[in-house]
């Protein structure tokens, strides 16, 4: 999304493929490019000049379809019957509603998992408020079926003996004892439902969210490298040259620090906090990222994970942003988050109506 109207949003809580296309199994992300294959701009500081607009949007997702196997990649025509398909759900979705239409009428969209979590088209908003990228994520030209790169794109299992941080898939934190967690206070809910930071997009890893504001402005300095993320307008600061701190303070986006490998931004995270924790993992999890830029318009971004606690061995992906054209305007998340208290409202008038029955009950 590129217009200010957007940003007032907020998130509520929310082809068939042709023959297999063999490939070399990939247990971690590709290589940096080869030297020589892209002269990129210097910025102020000497190094490759990483700043500027960035959109990781994309139809690839995350996790690949187990219905694709080992496949790194699409054939050419699935790519392309995937990108006309998505063109045709965006034209029918930004036609007129009809006002008189029963609730959740049939409109002939497919309702995506991730637009169900955006409260899209079912109840949020139509289809033409959605932006979750318009083609497949292409990596050295390869059109990708998912961004993580094991060997079947999938998240690799955990060691069974690896303690699950407390409120991982509810973020109902401590004390979380129902599926959609606590309703006792604000502090116990879901960081996006508190407009403090939806973790996906500004990482780390970044991974696209599927639905909207999949943007970024990198500023480059000597000393620092600033990632400002659309989504929540978080700002993360990864410091150059720099030590880890030496403390058990786990700052929002954990300690990120960073140097250059030749033309290669490696930055690496830890510190993470237990509120922000990565497929369940956060206390000895380390995050490592590499942003080279490939090409005048690309900039190829890998993320190594590694927490012994929770997997054997690191497992990571990648992917390559593109320009965005346009700039990012403020995320007032706050301004119009009806939903939180919306919420806890609901809740208090749930306790209410249970305690009502209960007194009934032991007057009769």
């Amino acid at each position: 999304m590129q217009t200010a109207g957007f940003r007032r949003l907020t998130l509520a809580l929310g082809t068939t493929l042709g023959a297999a296309l063999a490939l070399a199994p990939l247990s971690a992300p590709f290589a940096a490019p080869a030297a020589g294959a892209y002269v990129a701009p210097l910025a102020a500081d000497g190094h490759p000049d990483l700043s500027g607009y960035w959109s990781n949007a994309t139809l690839t997702p995350m996790v690949r379809d187990p219905k694709l196997g080992d496949r790194l990649a699409y054939t050419p025509a699935e790519a392309k019957a995937l990108e006309s398909d998505e063109a045709h759900q965006v034209e029918v979705g930004n036609k007129r509603t009809d006002p008189d239409a029963p609730v959740n009428a049939p409109n002939g969209l497919e309702l995506k998992p991730s637009f169900l979590a955006a409260g899209g088209d079912v109840g949020g908003y139509n289809r033409g408020w959605l932006d979750p990228g318009h083609t497949v994520m292409r990596v050295g030209g390869e059109p990708r079926t998912s961004l993580i790169t094991t060997r079947d794109g999938r998240v690799p299992p955990r060691k069974t003996a690896a303690a699950v941080s407390a409120g991982y898939g509810t973020e109902g934190g401590e004390g979380s004892h129902a599926p959609l967690g606590s309703f006792d206070n604000p502090e116990n809910r879901p960081l996006s439902e508190r407009c403090i930071m939806f973790g996906g997009n500004v990482g780390p890893p970044m991974i696209p969210n599927g639905f909207y504001n999949n943007d970024y402005n990198i500023v480059q300095t000597r000393d620092a490298v600033a990632i400002q993320v659309e989504m929540v307008h978080d700002t993360r600061i990864v410091r150059l040259n720099a030590k880890h701190r030496a403390d058990d303070v786990r700052p929002w986006f954990g300690d990120s620090i960073g140097w250059w490998d030749g033309d290669t931004l490696v930055v690496e995270t830890n510190h993470i906090p237990q509120k922000q924790a990565f497929q369940g993992a956060w206390k000895d999890l380390t995050i490592t990222e590499r942003f080279t830029r490939t090409a005048k318009d690309r900039l190829r971004y890998s993320f190594t994970i590694s927490a012994p606690s929770s997997w054997d061995k690191p497992w990571g992906g990648e992917y390559e942003f593109a320009p965005l054209h346009g700039v990012i305007y403020e995320y007032a998340c706050n301004e119009g988050n009806y939903a939180l208290p919306g919420i806890l409202a609901g809740a208090r008038a749930a306790e209410k109506a249970r305690a009502d029955k209960a007194a009934t009950g032991a007057e009769q």
